[in-house]
């Protein structure tokens, strides 16, 4: 006798949630384990490569010295060096590393969160607010938080685009995830309209070129000061999603399965998306609006580690890491002295990948039509 169509939800489900093959844990530790010597690998080159290079030695003594454990009787570097790979690079760096991974996070769950695999993180309009936010900085000269305006203005626009997404989609006292996503696309075109508008009416010519290097991403002029708040963004992110990723497992299963095993889809998806939205403010507000992190990584960390996300998530925070230092390393490098900004490259490697992507899941559909 077979089992009646409500008793196989809970099932699927179930196993949705389970990691699919038990030999997956091997594969993720080594997994992890390789990804996070390409990281350190990552960090040493980034230290070190530039228009004055430091050898890796001399980069890790530098390092070393800064924080009290000097690997030789005296550091070898001269303070010029000192100056260049602890002010100058480190900061770019480490917050390349931070955005990489905290947008390679966000995209991971909201593919999850939406069931579609072209989903990004900037699909609730937040980079379209904070992009706004920045050009009314530049356009208006408005200096209220010194030189850190920008980003707090940016940060400011992604939040107040938040808040207007989330009251346009609320109908009836209840608020869908279709809701909230045309929501999203809706206030995201016009915010982008009133951003256009600004810069063709502005009156200095250059505002346009330096807001363009702006919404294409970039690492520079990042300090020690402000690092802090993009990392606190990802901490808290990866944080909760890990705690959450059961849940996020269950979604792969379909609502159904996800409600039948107790799962709230609707408020759990809008608490997810509040909190995706306010990490990306965060990273939007850092480092500008870098494109494809968080679309391309989840795919190749799920060829390597699978669906379960309590493996996805970490997995994809150290690739995202390990990407985007490697990108600003090129983005500074290939046409030096001038500075290609990092969106510029991330675009060009993520946009093929997305059309082999969309052409990939045209076939599986064909064929399962097919079938």
């Amino acid at each position: 006798m077979t089992a009646p169509p409500q008793a196989a939800a809970p099932a699927t489900a179930v196993r949705a949630a389970r990691p699919r093959h038990r030999g997956r844990g091997r594969t993720f530790a080594l997994t992890v384990a390789v990804l996070g010597g390409l990281l350190l690998v990552s960090l040493t080159a980034g230290l070190g490569i530039g228009s004055v290079h430091v050898p890796p030695g001399e980069v890790w003594s530098i390092v070393a010295h800064a924080l009290g454990a000097d690997l030789g009787p005296e550091p070898v570097a001269s303070p010029a060096r000192e100056t260049i790979v602890l002010t100058v690079r480190a900061p770019r760096v480490l917050l390349g590393a931070v955005v990489g991974a905290g947008l390679a996070v966000v995209g991971t769950a909201m593919q999850a969160l939406v069931r579609n695999p072209l989903a990004e993180p900037y699909l609730l309009g937040v980079s379209s607010g904070a992009s706004l936010g920045a050009v009314v900085v530049v356009v208006f000269g408005l200096s209220l938080f010194g030189p850190v305006s920008l980003s707090v203005a940016a940060f400011a626009g992604a939040l107040l685009t938040l808040l207007l997404v989330y009251v346009t989609a609320r109908a009836g006292g209840r608020i869908t995830s279709v809701r909230l996503v045309l929501s999203g696309v809706a206030v995201a075109a016009v915010l982008t309209a009133v951003m256009h508008l600004l810069l063709l009416t502005a009156d200095r010519g250059n505002q346009a070129r330096e807001i363009l290097s702006w919404t294409l991403g970039g690492l520079g002029g990042v300090r020690w000061q402000t690092l802090w708040l993009p990392t606190a963004g990802l901490v808290l992110g990866i944080g909760v999603l890990l705690v959450q990723s059961r849940s996020l497992n269950l979604l792969l299963a379909g609502e159904e399965a996800a409600t039948t095993m107790g799962l709230d889809v609707a408020r759990f998806r809008v608490r997810m998306f509040v909190l995706l939205s306010l990490v990306t403010g965060v990273l939007v507000a850092a480092a500008g609006p870098i494109g494809f992190v968080g679309l391309i990584m989840p795919h190749i960390v799920r060829l390597l580690v699978g669906g379960d996300h309590r493996r996805v998530l970490p997995t994809a925070a150290l690739a995202g890491a390990v990407f985007l230092v490697w990108a600003d390393i090129a983005a500074r490098t290939i046409a030096a002295p001038m500075e290609i900004p990092v969106g510029v490259l991330t675009a060009l490697c993520g946009g093929p990948f997305f059309l082999w992507l969309m052409r990939r899941d045209a076939r599986r559909g064909t064929e399962r039509g097919v079938a």
